[in-house]
């Protein structure tokens, strides 16, 4: 982040004042892009609901933008406490839930608890600060490319330089491990090989430059359900991601094509088998490899280069609501 840390940022000081920094009014935009799955395996289910995973994560340049906006800046400069009368509004969108159903409005409240501030509900006067986040998206709603994740990130990245929290990165991140298996690696961005739930990160080297078009439905497919559907297939996975961790390194999108793998597109088409023939479709068109991405219906088609991308884009078209053409890695989340 910009700033350095300014406290100690461990959230176990209920209602100490926040850094001296100074909060903005805004509006600060962060643009965030979304991940795709290049090899998925689920090891099983844990006691805790749960599954234990492998899987080889990649940003790519499909993106939606988070933007926040304070009223109240002068009242937190002069009076840090009130941090934790904040409201948070979240601009209506027609395809988004709001409220705490809304993984960004979950995230502002869980950056508040992190910094001590979120242990009122409110205050008898009229200058309570608020904060108003809005979302635009390209980055397709339950279509398997962390869109949610990605906004909670985003708003993370957002709301720490619009109130001056100053946490840095790593801090930040803990905070993303709270909220679900996939915001810690869209904090990062990149490249990332994630173990156990999904979310314990590291990054691993990607060399060269993929070109992939995405074929995207506008029904969207719930996680949850797409993992229920894999416990009642039991297909526990042995398979490993080294052939795609070796494709990366060598920059060898052939060999990336044929290691592309996703255990839970079994039960993703068993939920919707029209992805079956999407994902053949890909490859009858000339498609290198092609998968369905994290729990679908979202179908990723690896084509040997952009030119080759936009070909592949245009004989696809056709079986899909919208297509995309993108390019990986992508970054992290960025301030626009």
């Amino acid at each position: 982040m910009r700033r350095p840390m300014g406290h100690g940022g461990d959230g176990n000081h209920a209602g100490a004042d926040p850094p001296a920094a100074v909060p903005v009014e805004g509006p600060i935009s962060v643009r965030v892009p979304g991940k795709i799955n290049l090899f998925l395996a689920v090891r099983g289910r844990r006691d805790d609901g749960y599954h234990e995973i492998v899987t080889v994560l990649q940003t790519v340049d499909l993106h939606d933008t988070v933007t926040a906006e304070l009223s109240g800046a002068q009242l937190l400069s002069h009076h840090p406490s009130a941090r934790r009368f904040m409201d948070i509004e979240l601009a209506p969108h027609p395809d988004l839930p709001g409220g705490e159903d809304n993984l960004v409005v979950r995230a502002a409240h869980e950056l508040l608890r992190a910094i001590g501030a979120a242990n009122a509900n409110g205050d008898d006067t009229d200058r309570r600060p608020r904060t108003r986040l809005e979302i635009e998206k390209a980055i397709p709603i339950a279509g398997g490319m962390a869109g949610g994740s990605a906004d909670a990130a985003a708003a993370l990245v957002a709301l720490n330089e619009l109130w001056a929290c100053s946490l840095d990165r790593e801090e930040l991140r803990q905070v993303a491990a709270q909220l679900g298996a996939d915001v810690p690696f869209c904090l990062q961005g990149g490249t990332a090989l994630a173990t156990g739930t999904g979310a314990q990160t590291a990054q691993v080297l990607s060399r060269g430059r993929y070109s992939w078009v995405v074929g995207i439905s506008d029904e969207p497919l719930a996680t949850p359900a797409v993992y229920d559907a894999w416990d009642e297939l039991g297909q526990t996975s042995t398979v490993e991601p080294d052939a795609v961790l070796h494709a990366l390194r060598t920059a060898d999108p052939e060999a990336l094509g044929a290691a592309l793998h996703n255990d839970l597109e079994a039960a993703a088409i068993e939920l919707r088998p029209r992805l079956g023939e999407d994902r053949e479709a890909f490859l009858d068109a000339g498609a290198l490899g092609a998968v369905v991405s994290g729990s679908g219906p979202s179908i990723l088609g690896l084509a040997s280069d952009a030119v080759a991308a936009r070909e592949l884009a245009d004989r696809v078209a056709g079986r899909f609501d919208r297509v995309e053409v993108v390019d990986a890695p992508a970054g992290g989340p960025e301030l626009v």
